[in-house]
């Protein structure tokens, strides 16, 4: 049967990562970015996903500390948005893969956090996305797949990685947050997975609703900096340990997002490989390896 995907926020990180993978795979795919759909359009929606049998939604409103003073324009996006995108699958017969996060959790557990864990964002972004994950569900029973990830890294975009290799051509030492633990995950690994998902779903082999698409392992982001810095040739001892409290931030974040991964079993797929090794192979792409090279030239690692 042919195919036809659509991708909204396609020119962000994991927007170009999924349409990189579908180009791969030899899937047709439309690539919409923000100035090309409003996802809070119905009509122009409606228009988009007609004639589309896989949906991958990666348009956000990615902002968490901007949420926290502009929580209405963040849940129009992050939440009514998704309802339209979800409506107009539902009467165009489409899956809709949404990406959330994990921002949606508490964030106090100290065991990963199950697809079915109560949830209860702590920040206005947390309960935007949430809102999204709400419209999924009510609207798309059967055909609505929510894929939560966190801590997300790519050649395409701003990110922690890449910030922490730029500064090593700046600074001698980095201090970084050592409290808050989480799953770093490459955004091409995600982007593999999304449609390796969506997929599943045509086939009739993956359950509708959440999944946790995280890497595997857990760490900090100090353990994240300091791991980055030895894959790229950089003295980890560059980056020292530090508190959350010593970076105030308008948006609570959570201190453990560490989520567990057993639903993929349910569609036939194995969990997300280790961050460590997700790392090791993002760091070997040209962008990246650009970066780590700028830093072991600007200052001795």
């Amino acid at each position: 049967m042919a195919t036809r995907w659509l991708v909204t926020g396609a020119a962000g990180m994991l927007g170009q990562d999924v349409l990189a993978v579908l180009k791969d795979a030899g899937i047709e795919a439309v690539a919409l970015g923000r100035a090309d759909l409003d996802i809070t359009d119905p009509a122009a929606v409606r228009a988009a996903v007609e004639g589309t049998t896989v949906v991958v939604n990666c348009a956000a409103w990615t902002d968490v500390d901007g949420a926290e003073t502009a929580e209405e324009a963040a849940t129009a996006v992050n939440g009514t948005g998704v309802r339209v995108l979800a409506g107009a699958c539902a009467a165009a017969g489409a899956r809709l893969l949404q990406v959330s996060t994990d921002y949606v959790l508490p964030g106090d557990a100290t065991e990963p956090y199950r697809e079915d864990a109560a949830t209860g964002p702590v920040n206005a972004y947390g309960r935007s996305k949430l809102a999204g994950e709400q419209a999924v569900a009510e609207l798309l029973p059967q055909d609505g797949y929510v894929v939560r990830t966190a801590w997300l890294y790519g050649e395409h975009g701003a990110n922690f990685v890449a910030t922490m290799l730029k500064l090593a051509a700046q600074r001698d030492t980095l201090d970084v947050v050592d409290d808050q633990h989480g799953q770093p995950t490459w955004s091409y690994a995600l982007a593999r997975r999304l449609v390796e998902l969506g997929q599943a779903a045509l086939a009739g082999r993956a359950p509708a609703g959440v999944y946790h698409g995280t890497a595997s392992g857990r760490t900090t982001w100090c353990g994240l900096a300091r791991e980055a810095y030895r894959l790229s040739g950089l003295d980890p001892e560059r980056i020292r340990p530090t508190t959350s409290a010593a970076f105030v931030r308008p948006a609570v974040r959570p201190a453990f997002s560490v989520l567990a991964h057993d639903r993929w079993a349910e569609a036939g797929l194995a969990p997300l490989a280790d961050w460590r090794e997700q790392l090791a192979e993002a760091l070997g792409t040209p962008g990246f390896s650009a970066l780590a090279a700028q830093a072991r030239d600007g200052r001795a690692g």
